[in-house]
């Protein structure tokens, strides 16, 4: 009963402070003005999945399986849910035939298997939620980042389709002035009504963007059969429930740097606790290490000719974001979002397909600079944060840093006092 106390009271304290769903800037509520009749609601969900997960933790049919069938279980859920989405992208070209009466046979077939695969997935599911929760928790309390080997909070995600992130930026500078969550069934052609009915009438970037996951109470991860990215992102999204309740997290939406530093924080920390859990129990998905040229084969001649650079996406968006804020500092605003579309059209030629490249798109994807080339580009926040891992002796120790800091100014003195 404590933790169901416990547990309780967290989902209130979620729905309070809110997650790293919500962004106020000055203009965020007049964006509200448009969006609040399609918004997610949080409430409702939360709701639910707190139901679903105590109904299927009280079962506990976890607990009558050994680790090696544990996984097995896990994987082949992955299996089913890589199968319910191979039937899903067909039967979605099926409806788009423009001689539906030609292919309603095979709709109908696939309806009735996609019937069946969605009750497996209903029956197996929820276990296997439950499993890899365990799993990343067990990882969590070896880093210490448990109290008495119980991650607080208890360490709870659902698996299931996630709402939509509309990013507002303001044009002369990219910060992000809200990110606020629509929902899950609205269109492509939705998303452009409300992008381009803010940006006409506010004078702001606008983009709607897909999300992995939502640091709710329980966390939101996205359905998917990789198992890797999802170990990742339960972890990154339970760093931010860690984070709500510590300075950090609780001025989530306070700037623009301190939502960086918590994204950035939840990045690095995501993705080393989901290396360590598929390592563990997963070993066949650990990925290669990467391939390195000793300094004598790259001298050494060959009749083969030079292979082709490879285009480094990464690269080319670090460059472009530093040439955007350049011209952005300058006033020269047309000319920036000028740059953008080029670039745009130039990533589009080389297979990078991006709908819209403006101040939104860097506002949102520039805040996750874990890596030292990409969407962030010379902002200095993503650097010290980075810094503070390679300088802190444990990821424990790296995150109870970060979760006392309230400014970014904070982060500068303690890297300053490290010296």
């Amino acid at each position: 009963m404590r933790w169901v106390g416990l547990t309780l009271f967290l989902t209130a304290l979620a729905q309070l402070v809110g997650s790293a769903s919500l962004v106020h800037g000055e203009g965020a509520e007049q964006v509200r003005t448009f969006t609040r009749a399609v918004e997610f609601d949080f409430a409702d969900w939360t709701l639910d999945a707190v139901w679903l997960k105590m109904q299927h933790m009280s079962l506990g049919a976890e607990r009558y399986l050994g680790e090696r069938e544990q996984s097995e279980l896990v994987r082949e859920t992955v299996v089913l849910i890589h199968e319910i989405q191979n039937k899903e992208a067909e039967l979605s070209i099926l409806h788009a035939n423009p001689n539906p009466e030609s292919v309603s046979a095979q709709i109908e077939e696939i309806d009735a298997q996609l019937d069946q695969l969605y009750t497996q997935r209903g029956f197996v599911a929820p276990i296997a939620e439950n499993i890899l929760q365990a799993q990343v928790a067990a990882v969590i309390a070896e880093l210490g980042l448990s109290s008495a080997g119980q991650t607080l909070p208890p360490l709870l995600f659902h698996s299931t389709p996630l709402p939509w992130a509309l990013i507002v930026s303001p044009r002369e500078r990219i910060a992000q002035e809200a990110n606020i969550s629509l929902e899950t069934q609205l269109t492509l052609e939705d998303h452009i009504a409300i992008e381009d009915s803010i940006a006409s009438a506010m004078d702001f970037s606008t983009l709607v963007v897909p999300i992995g996951g939502v640091g709710t109470y329980p966390t939101m991860v996205g359905q998917s059969s990789n198992l890797n990215w999802i170990s990742e992102v339960a972890a990154h999204e339970w760093i931010h429930n860690y984070l709500t309740l510590r300075p950090l997290g609780f001025l989530y939406a306070a700037s623009s740097e301190l939502t960086t530093m918590n994204e950035t924080t939840a990045n690095i920390a995501g993705k080393e606790i989901g290396a360590l859990m598929i390592q563990r129990y997963y070993p066949e998905l650990v990925p290669p290490p990467p391939v390195e040229i000793s300094a004598s084969s790259a001298g050494t001649e060959s009749a083969s000719p030079p292979a082709a650079p490879v285009f480094d996406f990464r690269s080319e968006m670090h460059d472009t974001r530093v040439h955007v804020d350049e011209l952005l500092t300058a006033g020269e605003i047309n000319e920036a979002e000028e740059y953008m579309e080029a670039r745009r059209l130039f990533l589009w030629d080389h297979g990078y397909i991006i709908r819209k490249l403006n101040q939104a798109y860097f506002a949102f994807y520039g805040s996750y600079a874990d890596a030292p080339v990409g969407p962030a580009g010379e902002d200095p926040v993503g650097t010290a944060v980075r810094e503070l891992r390679v300088r802190s002796g444990s990821l424990a120790e790296f995150i109870a840093r970060m979760a006392r800091l309230t400014s970014f100014a904070d982060l500068q003195e303690l890297l300053t006092s490290l010296d």
